[in-house]
This record gives C-alpha cells, structure tokens and sequence, in this order.
C-alpha cells in the first residue's frame, strides 16, 4: 500500500503537470472508486473544474479545485495515477482529459481505492479529522503527544503506529523501519513505552520516511511514479522483507513475526522482546 513517502512522491510529480490546468473531460469507469456517489455525478462536477493546487493529508491525495472543492483521492493497495500514458491500462478505473492536450487515468488493479469530492474547507477538515491523526514534520508531531495518546493502551506499539487514526500515513513498510532505528520490539505496549522511547521513535519515525521520500518511494508490488517508473527505497530497507538475512547493526539473523495480522520484520537483538510481567500470586 503507497504509503505517505509514496504518496508525497506522486504528490510532487503530478503536481507540476496538474497545477493550473482544467479538466476538459472526466469518465469514471468504476462506480466503486466514488461509492456512494454515483460516478456520472462526480464526473459531471469535476468536468470543466481547474486544479489550483495538488496536496496530501497523511495518505491521502488531494486536488484543490477552483470553487472551493476538494478531490480526496486514496490510493488504498494498488491504485496509480499515470501521466500520459501511452495507452489505458488493463484496469483503468477513470480517465481526465486536460487543458494542453494532456490526459492522466487512474489504474487500479484490485479496486480498492477511493475518491470523494467534497465542498468547501471546513467540509474537507472533517473528513480528514475523522480518519487521521497527528502527521509527521509538523508541530504537533511530538514525544508528549504520542505518549498522551498511547496513555493505558496494552496493544502492541506496531498496532498504534499504523492506526491513522492516531498517527497519519505511516503504514507497514516504515513502522518495521522505524521500530528498527528506535530498538523497540514491535510487541512493546503502547502505554508502556518511556517518555525517552517516545522521543527515539518519534525520531526515527520522520527518519524513516524522509528516507523513504528521498528514495521516490518503496516499489515491492504495484506503486508507480506518474510516469510508470518505480521507486528505490526497497533497496534501502534495514530490515523490512529481509528475515532470515543478517542485522545490519549487529549480524544476529532478522526474524519476522505477525503483529496485528501484519507480516513484521524485526531483531530481536537490537529490538529486546519485552518481557511478560508476572501474574499477581493467588491469595492464599
């Protein structure tokens, strides 16, 4: 799943060929994509509609439109926006027409991605603030403000970092990254983690996914740039997908585990297992 390293990266690539141009035509060919809005309503208010700006919200895309509309688009698992294709895809869900002679379709293999088109700022702002939290590189992004949040939480610190409803656009490639560079175990207690803990993973959280923007975004199954290419940073990983290889801290061999049903990849050297707090003795 494009996560927010792979999402800010399409974000800079459309947006220099998005920006300021109008959409001329608009087909949306699947009704799952804008559920439960039909396609031909959306289609038919997005047409003649320019894109003033091209931003992102944790994971989400989002084109601002002229007439204070607003285009939140998920990309979900397998979902691409590709700029002047040579020909429509397989599984082309949608197909914009732009001002220039250019045109942008939407592919989707598996069908999970979603598009709402709401209107005006504050109708936006509530959208986003039902689904995310706090977002990385921004001031709120701090070691109180995730300690605060995880406070009493006994679900394991993986869990609460891809929760987006805690923490936005972090997914399960830069949680494994991040939970490595921080040396905590991905099983940890959220509400057991020390105020110094915090900080290391709040670090190495914003590490992890400047990283992974820098690399232009992990490519391991679908994710593509606007112009069919892939991204690098999967061969950049310290530890995510490479159990069985060596820790590229200490040597020890990396394992991989299930957390929350997420395949999790960690060492147990550099990342100790917490240990299971003994059961008070029964009253004699």
């Amino acid at each position: 799943m494009p996560e927010l390293p792979e999402v800010e990266t399409i974000r800079r690539q459309l947006a220099p060929h998005l920006e300021r141009r109008t959409l001329e035509r608009v087909e949306i060919l699947d009704p799952r994509w804008t559920r439960p809005v039909a396609p031909e309503i959306i289609a038919e208010q997005l047409t003649g509609a320019r894109v003033e700006r091209v931003g992102r919200a944790g994971k989400y895309l989002i084109w601002e439109l002229d007439g204070d509309r607003h285009l939140l688009i998920h990309l979900r698992m397998t979902g691409s926006l590709l700029f002047d294709p040579a020909q429509d895809t397989p599984h082309t869900r949608a197909r914009f027409e732009l001002s220039g002679g250019h045109r942008l379709i939407y592919d989707d293999p598996r069908r999970f991605g979603t598009a709402h088109l709401v209107h005006g700022l504050e109708a936006r702002q509530r959208y986003l603030t039902e689904r995310l939290g706090v977002e990385p590189f921004t001031p709120e992004f701090t070691a109180a403000h995730l300690r605060a949040l995880a406070r009493n939480r006994t679900a394991p610190i993986k869990s609460f970092v891809l929760d987006q409803r805690k923490l936005a656009g972090v997914g399960n490639i830069y949680a494994d990254e991040a939970l490595f560079r921080a040396g905590i175990h991905p099983l940890r207690p959220a509400g057991q983690l020390t105020i110094r803990q915090w900080e290391a993973l709040r670090v190495a959280i914003e590490d992890a996914l400047r990283a992974g923007i820098d690399a232009k975004g992990a490519s391991i199954d679908d994710f593509r740039h606007v112009d069919g290419a892939r991204g690098s940073f999967q061969d950049r990983f310290l530890i995510h997908t490479r159990a069985g290889e060596p820790c590229p801290t200490c040597g020890r061999e990396i394992r991989k585990l299930v957390v929350g049903g997420r395949g999790t990849y960690v060492c147990e050297h550099c990342q100790p297992r917490p240990r299971r707090r003994s059961a008070p003795a029964a009253p004699s």
